[in-house]
């Protein structure tokens, strides 16, 4: 089952929206610290960008795991989504270093801020691109569910918080608080790094065929046995690879039942929790009663 189109059209406009914010982003703030030696912005200059280069690795990704299956990947290349996780999650702790020992060597050497103003210009700016992006990319998660969507948006939204740290640090600096700035500067730069494992988590738990949540399993649970005909259910396994859901389950039914019958009663199953959850892929297996008895009663 290949992602819904209109679902493929978000997505690449996500990922290419982000990637145009960021360098939008890091070319201001490049010039604002050049100008203004600020510790903070240049925590936003190398945060913008080392979310340049994400942006563009989940560009790419995305465009991957979007590729319908073929013969070598018959379950398609979601996993590409997962994989643009972890490299975010090692650019991200990059840029939190990076600012952190910027931050403190600050903190030992203090220099004064110039061109204050134009920084604050700058961050006023950036906090508007981000919240405009951040909304893009929470109605693209809501409608398609996106790991790598998500995963941007996750280190977009601290992103939101680093400029308005930024934002702050140079509106005091500018009332003589110049040591704040590299403050603000090491503090941004552990909030990145907790990001970062944040993603990382995320990433890990869908490479790992992490099971979904069990509200859902339960959820799937009761709908294949609400299907008339059907005894019970076992063995409801689920997974997640890029947008699409997994999910694998034995039906009990009786054993008389003729061929024919069985398999209407898996179609029956299958599209009731795939009207339920539209993102699941639904396979399965039909086992006589009697057996699931015997083999209940061996263990």
């Amino acid at each position: 089952m290949n992602t819904h189109p209109s679902h493929a059209r978000l997505m690449r406009q996500a990922t290419g929206a982000a990637l145009a914010v960021a360098l939008l982003l890091a070319a201001a703030k490049a010039v604002a610290w050049w100008l203004s030696g600020s510790v903070s912005l240049l925590a936003g200059l190398t945060d913008s960008l080392l979310d340049g280069a994400a942006s563009l690795l989940n560009l790419l990704a995305v465009h991957y795991s979007l590729r319908p299956a073929d013969d070598d990947h018959r379950y398609g290349h979601g996993k590409a989504e997962a994989l643009a996780g972890l490299g975010q999650s090692a650019f991200i702790c990059v840029s939190a270093v990076l600012v952190g020992l910027q931050g403190i060597d600050r903190l030992l050497h203090p220099e004064p801020l110039s061109a204050p103003g134009l920084g604050i210009a700058v961050m006023v700016v950036s906090l508007g691109a981000t919240l405009g992006l951040l909304a893009f990319q929470r109605h693209v998660v809501r409608v398609t569910g996106s790991t790598a969507i998500r995963a941007d948006s996750l280190h977009y939204r601290s992103d939101l918080l680093l400029n308005s740290g930024i934002l702050l640090a140079l509106v005091l600096a500018g009332y003589g608080w110049d040591r704040l700035d590299a403050v603000f500067g090491v503090l941004i730069a552990l909030y990145i790094f907790w990001s970062a494992l944040g993603i990382l988590r995320e990433a890990s738990s869908v490479l790992m065929d992490q099971e979904l949540d069990p509200a859902v399993a339960e959820d799937m649970h009761r709908l294949a046995c609400a299907v008339p005909g059907v005894i019970g259910c076992h063995d409801l396994r689920t997974r997640m690879s890029g947008t699409r859901w997994f999910v694998q389950l034995h039906l009990e039914l009786p054993g008389e039942l003729s061929l024919a019958r069985a398999h209407d009663l898996c179609e029956a199953v299958e599209q009731a929790i795939e009207r339920a959850y539209p993102k699941a892929e639904v396979l399965v297996h039909p086992d006589p009663q009697d057996v699931v008895e015997r083999a209940r009663a061996r263990r």
